[in-house]
């Protein structure tokens, strides 16, 4: 039995933040080797960030990171660390690993599949390193090994996939398998979406037996660059056993998992496989470097998983973490001191609300009073708070806005949501504001401004002129206005630009409105982990959504002016996400609404697409919203569209005439 310890650490991190990326790593290095951590995984590009986008090709980053590589190599004596960043070699940019051995640079693995779909531009950046290529990079006047590589410590082999590389078919562990490689170290940068830590889990249990090794894979955390969330959860697998799971979703700057495994084991696994038939050859990719492996006596770790991972309303529960991280982490990063929300009484800010809430119970809860105080920018005296909804009051200010189309209800709700998380309410009448800008259009126009002439308009002046009193208290606070939008208004261009659109982080534009509406219900009646609620959403959940910028005798609701949620919802994953016609959506869907007349179901399909085409420019304004699933309609990071376009005039009459043949 040879014991080895080996460790995966997840860490926050932020593009070009030389000194803190330098900090956090130093910081898990410490904790690995106080933890007797021999081999140690750090996540991808971690040197520089992972966002750091075009400035990737600046010689300044290039020249930085190997400075900052080498005021942490002396951290790295008396163990094993795999530390991200990219390298310029031949005039091109390579996605590198460097595996520091005892406080010298072993080599450089380069990764050799770049993910350049969804919200990754990896191609834009970086070179694909050629499959079985090795050359030399001189470096401060030393020659190190680069390339596709693996690396002999103390008698242990070890290689790497860099986070793409195990995604794809021709995994470069499958080679490495055939070199007797005995761990994989996966350092990787990927981002959260829902269900996806389980295709991750898969992938790292799988290779582990596949390949007959252990696998230790590292991700990112938090909110790294402004719109991607990266959950953490290291894991480690030995022999087709996961024998260790990080947290997720931490608010902490790191988190180090271990386990010890046992390399004879898995190099028995491998003798008694009868496919497996090693490379007897000697490798010119293997790079040899002497290493004392500590002894070690067997230890039982029991793998542990949240209580919450095992919930039937993981979906619902992912959505609540990660949106929180997402909003502490902008907040610090963007050097902020809180939140304002325009807070309607409906479904869309009330949920922003809560989630700022939930972001405070979940941070104070892992962080404590003192330490979250710390990791705020706003300085907040310790004895100034003593709980979360004293919390809350300093960071959230919540306005309703109200005008005479709005309801008692929806200032009874708005107001019961900010007062039951301990938010902050002001309420006040923007009607003179309105009647103001009425009165100088009609004066210019010459004629009276009515509701069967002006429709839209009427409605986006309400909106409109309640933004700069949000912005005016984002700005006396120096704090961030929330735009409460969600994915399916956005799909159509249901928002007033400059209005209720107005913000600098749009914390569920990648949410749907039927799943934000079930997600409102659930926090109100289950709870996160089934302890933390928002009874008071009870006054939100019980209204049908609506604008009310109509009149009240109009009766408005959003669905009324657009389709059932449901029904919209549908039609834009079909259509978006799985590219299909007008034609194509409607036999495919409407086997699953009958209750709906097919000249309706059929209206609402060309609404759907009409819209979609005429709103691109909206889309293209939004603010920066969070990446949550393969569903997001974010033009500067997933789906992109032409502004102006044909409209989709021919594949509307092909629907029209299917209908029009259908009657017949």
């Amino acid at each position: 039995m040879k014991l080895v310890r080996v460790g995966a650490a997840v860490l926050n991190q932020t593009p070009l933040d030389w000194d803190g990326n330098k900090e956090r790593i130093v910081g898990a290095i410490r904790q690995a080797q106080s933890e007797g951590v021999s081999v140690l995984c750090l996540p991808e590009l971690c040197l520089t960030g992972y966002g750091c986008e075009d400035a990737f090709h600046g010689a300044d980053v290039h020249r930085l990171a190997l400075q900052v590589l080498q005021e942490i190599l002396p951290s790295t004596r008396g163990i094993i660390v795999s530390l991200g960043l990219p390298l310029m070699f031949n005039s091109a940019v390579f996605n590198t690993a460097v595996l520091a051995v005892d406080g010298k640079i072993a080599g450089f693995a380069a990764k050799r599949f770049l993910a350049g779909d969804g919200i990754h531009y990896e191609p834009r950046w970086f070179k694909p390193w050629p499959e079985g290529m090795l050359s030399r990079i001189l470096i401060g006047g030393t020659e190190y090994p680069l390339g596709d590589l693996f690396f002999e410590c103390g008698g242990i082999r070890i290689g790497f996939e860099i986070c793409e590389d195990a995604w794809v078919a021709r995994r470069p562990g499958s080679g490495l398998s055939l070199h007797a490689v005995d761990i994989i170290l996966n350092p990787s940068a990927s981002h959260f979406a829902f269900h996806k830590f389980e295709v991750r889990k898969r992938f790292v249990v799988e290779g582990s037996r596949a390949f007959g090794v252990t696998y230790v894979y590292s991700n990112l955390l938090g909110n790294e660059g402004g719109r991607v969330i990266y959950d953490g959860g290291a894991l480690i697998a030995s022999g087709g056993e996961l024998v260790a799971q990080g947290p997720r979703f931490s608010f902490d700057d790191f988190a180090l998992s271990w386990a010890d495994i046992d390399i004879d084991a898995t190099r028995t696994m491998r003798a008694r496989t009868g496919s497996f038939t090693p490379e007897l050859e000697p490798a010119a990719e293997q790079v040899a470097v002497s290493f004392s492996f500590p002894e070690l006596r067997p230890q039982a770790r029991e793998v542990r998983r949240a209580a919450w991972e095992e919930s039937a309303s993981i979906k619902e529960e992912e959505l609540a973490r990660a949106v929180a991280l997402g909003l502490f982490d902008y907040l610090r990063k963007s050097r902020t001191d809180g939140f304002v929300v325009s807070l309607s009484g409906g479904a869309d800010s009330s949920a922003c609300v809560c989630l700022v809430a939930v972001m405070v119970h979940l941070a104070l809860g892992e962080l404590g009073l003192a330490r979250l105080l710390l990791k705020l920018p706003k300085r907040i005296e310790p004895g100034a708070v003593k709980s979360a909804r004293d919390l809350m009051g300093e960071l959230l200010v919540c306005l309703y806005q109200g005008t005479k189309n709005s309801s008692a209800v929806t200032h009874q709700a708005a107001e019961a949501v900010a007062r039951g998380v301990g938010a902050k309410f002001c309420a006040f009448a923007v009607d003179h504001l309105v009647d103001g800008y009425l009165a100088l259009a009609g004066d210019q126009l010459k004629r009276e401004l009515t509701w069967e002439r002006d429709d839209a308009a009427l409605q986006n002046i309400q909106a409109r002129v309640r933004a700069p009193a949000a912005w005016l208290i984002a700005n006396l606070r120096n704090s961030l206005l929330l735009v409460t939008s969600n994915r399916s208004e956005a799909a159509v261009g249901y928002a007033t630009m400059d209005g209720d659109t107005a913000g600098s982080l749009s914390p569920l534009g990648g949410v749907d409105k039927a799943f934000l509406r079930r997600w409102n219900q659930w926090l109100e009646r289950d709870g996160l982990d089934g302890k933390f609620r928002v009874p008071e959403l009870s006054y939100v959940n019980s209204q049908q959504p609506t604008a009310e910028l109509r009149p009240p005798e109009y009766a408005q609701t959003d669905e009324k002016d657009l389709m059932p949620y449901e029904v919209l919802d549908q039609i834009e994953r079909a259509a978006i996400l799985d590219r299909q016609s007008p034609l194509e959506i409607f036999l495919r869907l409407k086997p699953l609404f009958l209750q709906y007349p097919d000249a309706e179901f059929a209206l609402w399909i060309e609404r759907f697409f009409t819209l979609w085409c005429r709103n691109q420019w909206k889309r293209e304004r939004y603010a920066p919203s969070f990446h949550l699933d393969d569903e997001s309609l974010d033009p500067k990071t997933w789906c992109r569209f032409p502004i102006l376009s044909g409209g989709y005039k021919r594949e509307l009459a092909e629907l029209r005439a299917h209908i029009t043949e259908a009657r017949r």
